[in-house]
């Protein structure tokens, strides 16, 4: 019997901690490569054009981890962004690299929760959401407070990996699935219907289901580069689980109960 590291240790075991992020986990890193979430930087600036994102534009991003969104958006858009997340470590990755970039006077970040942002009201004209909202305990208050931070005619702009959860699989539902943003998503429908009890304006839903697979066929392959690398055979389980919760998800995406989409929704008065 293996006495190795389970998947949801080697993922990092505190992924239900108040104040951790799947993304400060070295493994988690390492098998999303540089593509953090389904689509990468492409599929952030698709969201970018489809939300009509300017220069100079006040950004607001939430869940903003390692400030990779951000710094795209500063650097590419000249927007001035604020990122929150509640990662101590997040933030830390996050603020060395925008000064690294030169780019310490266009970002900021500052600790805080999506469900109470601490940040004025009315004060962006847009706030971006990626392969996050899904990852809410309290998906409606986090909404609300976005529709708070914006000022009227502002947008939301979330990427975020939809579910119809009853056809997935058990593994595709448990901690581990977390990670993946799967285990707690929704079905586009149901993102459309939280957007509009919060005031928004739905204007663009747009599927991007191809991101999710491709993604997923990437893991796998680093997955596979694990197993041969792993000597010993110490993380043999860990490893064999995350290559069936990938080929799971695989199947999932083909079959339709996965996808990836793009949401914009524009605040009322």
């Amino acid at each position: 019997m293996s006495t190795g590291p389970s998947l949801d240790v080697l993922l990092g075991a505190n992924l239900g901690a108040c104040c951790a992020s799947p993304y400060d986990s070295a493994a988690v890193r390492w098998l999303l490569g540089d593509e953090l979430h389904p689509g990468g930087a492409a599929l952030t600036r698709r969201l970018a054009r489809l939300a009509g994102l300017e220069a100079r534009a006040s950004v607001l991003d939430v869940a903003s981890g390692w400030g990779r969104t951000a710094r795209l958006l500063a650097f590419e858009l000249g927007a001035e962004v604020t990122g929150v997340e509640r990662s101590a470590q997040s933030l830390a990755a996050a603020r060395a690299d925008a000064d690294a970039a030169g780019l310490g006077r266009r970002v900021r970040f500052v600790p805080g929760d999506a469900a109470a942002l601490p940040v004025p009201s009315r004060a962006f004209d847009a706030v971006v959401c990626e392969c996050a909202l899904c990852l809410f305990p309290a998906k409606p208050a986090a909404l609300a407070e976005m529709r708070r931070v914006l000022r009227p005619g502002g947008v939301v702009a979330i990427a975020d990996v939809t579910a119809e959860v009853a056809a997935l699989p058990a593994a595709l539902r448990g901690a581990a699935a977390r990670v993946a943003c799967i285990a707690e998503a929704l079905p586009a429908d149901r993102y459309e219907a939280l957007l509009d009890d919060a005031g928004f304006a739905l204007r663009v839903a747009e599927s991007h289901d191809g991101a999710l697979a491709a993604l997923a066929e990437r893991v796998e392959y680093r997955l596979r580069v694990a197993r041969m690398l792993d000597a010993t055979g110490d993380f043999a389980d860990a490893i064999a689980e995350a290559t069936e919760l990938t080929r799971e998800a695989r199947r999932a995406t083909a079959a339709g109960s996965l996808g990836y989409r793009l949401f914009v929704a524009a605040r009322g008065p």
